[in-house]
């Protein structure tokens, strides 16, 4: 698929580590505009990406990077609604306060919806498009222990992606979820790390406590790059019948077929 994106301006948000810069750098390699979002860039940021500080948790941050996208180049492609992260702490529903929900749906729910329907009145004029927003396995399977708040906004994501795809599927628009399970990012390493330190064992005890409790047969975490494969896959020609679906990316993880 080489150069099968040149042209096109795609949106990665929470594209500048992790699972979102591996999306970032596939797609320029590419050949795309890509454009990634984040509350601060980082010292290793890409010259090829054009970067925008906006912290998405909040309605303003939005409306910032739709209208910086759309003055600048007037169009948008593909957006991939990555920016998403398990903020609250463990210990189920007692451990949780209102903030830690709000905090969690805020970031992992209302991010996304305010993103696409600042930028879908564009794709809609255009009549295509594609956007594709990341959720997690934990959304069909939740650890009350580590995922309570988390897993409740992104099984939320799910669902208004299907209703999203049925409502503009007919303006040449696809919709599509990636759902990762456990994947080798800063910010799970630092999960695992947290987990250590709170039951004083080791961190490799904690990546097993973890791979056991989640349940992964190829007994391994994902590379953010095999996450990010599948992304473009959607994004592509090759995926162009492709909508309303939830993809995951989990090892084998999901207990059900």
């Amino acid at each position: 698929m080489d150069n099968v994106f040149k042209g096109q301006v795609i949106l990665v948000t929470g594209g500048t580590k992790g699972i979102g810069k591996a999306i970032a750098d596939k797609f320029s390699d590419q050949g795309a505009q890509v454009v990634v979002a984040a509350r601060m860039a980082p010292e290793d940021l890409s010259k090829e990406h054009h970067f925008i500080a906006s912290d998405l948790s909040g309605a303003e941050g939005a409306e910032r990077v739709a209208k910086e996208i759309l003055e600048r180049y007037g169009r948008i492609d593909i957006i991939v609604n990555n920016a998403g992260a398990n903020l609250s702490p463990g210990g189920g529903f007692s451990a949780l306060s209102d903030e830690h929900w709000y905090r969690d749906w805020e970031l992992n729910f209302l991010s996304v919806v305010r993103i696409n329907k600042a930028l879908l009145p564009t794709m809609i004029e255009q009549q295509k498009g594609v956007i594709i927003n990341l959720s997690t396995g934990a959304a069909k399977q939740p650890i009350w222990e580590m995922t309570m708040s988390y897993s409740s906004a992104k099984a939320a994501l799910n669902a208004y992606s299907k209703a999203l795809a049925s409502e503009v599927g007919s303006h040449g628009i696809r919709v599509n979820v990636v759902s990762p399970g456990v994947v080798k990012t800063p910010l799970m390493l630092e999960f695992i790390e947290n987990i250590a330190n709170a039951s004083s064992v080791t961190v490799q005890n904690a990546f097993e406590t973890v791979l056991d409790k989640v349940g992964v047969p190829l007994g391994r975490m994902a590379e953010p790059e095999e996450v990010a494969a599948l992304v473009v896959f959607l994004a592509s020609p090759e995926a162009k019948y492709l909508t309303g679906g939830n993809y995951a990316v989990d090892g084998g993880a999901s207990p059900t077929v």
